[in-house]
């Protein structure tokens, strides 16, 4: 029978050529199949594995090997400390998306009651976040993907989340006559022809939640062009974008009037979100 330490360190071997983070990716395999932490893996190097789970554990090597991504192998992954439900139909969650939610959490500091639109809410990791972190207000969100939805609507009712109603939108087209003091949004806002998109994690995932046209703008600009219609005097349009879209999307901004316009960086350094207030006339 094969221990763990032998079982990782057979698989880092296997997976050095296809992945960066090798040694991690093993951990995090094998821990999903025993259902253990990585703590545990360290603590008993020794322990040996059931031939069943050794089975499992190669099976999903082989996958990693073909490249496909940690998250939808486990079909999960982590964000805001919440584990959320992922697969095929929606993108994976990273670490930049967490400015958007920061930048939000700031803007509701004071809100003792509110409302908030997130638009393309993919497995709702921006929406149910900002509901679960800010119980008192009302969020609605938002996706065209149906298969989207459902993935979103089973990590709200598993994170027991109330406070938040998901619909089926195009952007805005289904969304009723309200007003929100908040909209945020992770829209697809890679050009066509980037050549990241046949590398990486990024080849797996939904090209329709990835990619834009007019060099990855077209939805940023259709989204400020029609926030304003469902903005409160001095709402917010937050957008997330690509860490050289700045000025264009400051642009975008400014051509559909909205003021206060800033550009927040993410831990990494690069622009990442764009806001922008609207002021009732």
């Amino acid at each position: 029978m094969t221990d763990i330490q032998t079982a990782l360190s057979t698989a880092t071997k296997l997976l050095k050529k296809t992945s960066d983070s090798a040694s991690l990716d093993t951990e995090v395999l094998l821990c999903h199949v025993l259902n253990k932490s990585r703590s545990h893996l360290r603590a008993w190097p020794e322990k040996k594995l059931q031939e069943k789970d050794k089975q499992q554990f190669l099976q999903l090597i082989k996958q990693r090997q073909q490249g496909l991504p940690i998250a939808y192998i486990i079909g999960s992954r982590e964000f805001w400390s919440r584990d959320f439900k992922v697969n095929n139909q929606v993108l994976i969650p990273r670490p930049d998306t967490e400015l958007l939610i920061e930048l939000s959490l700031r803007i509701l500091a004071d809100a003792q009651k509110t409302s908030l639109l997130d638009l393309g809410t993919g497995s709702g990791i921006v929406g149910i976040t900002l509901a679960a972190e800010r119980p008192n207000i009302d969020v609605i969100a938002t996706d065209l993907s149906v298969q989207a939805l459902t993935i979103a609507k089973e990590n709200a009712a598993t994170h027991q989340i109330k406070n938040i109603h998901f619909i089926q939108s195009n952007w805005f087209a289904q969304i009723p006559g309200l007003n929100f003091d908040l909209i945020v949004s992770n829209p697809p806002y890679i050009a066509n022809n980037d050549p990241h998109l046949s590398q990486g994690d990024i080849r797996f995932e939904p090209k329709s939640a990835l990619t834009s046209d007019e060099q990855g703008l077209s939805d940023i600009k259709k989204i400020s062009a029609q926030a304003h219609n469902f903005l409160t005097h001095n709402g917010t349009l937050a957008i997330e974008h690509g860490f050289d879209q700045q000025k264009a999307v400051q642009t975008i901004f400014k051509s559909f009037n909205y003021h206060n316009i800033k550009t927040h960086s993410d831990l990494s350094g690069n622009p990442r979100v764009t806001t922008g207030q609207w002021k009732t006339k």
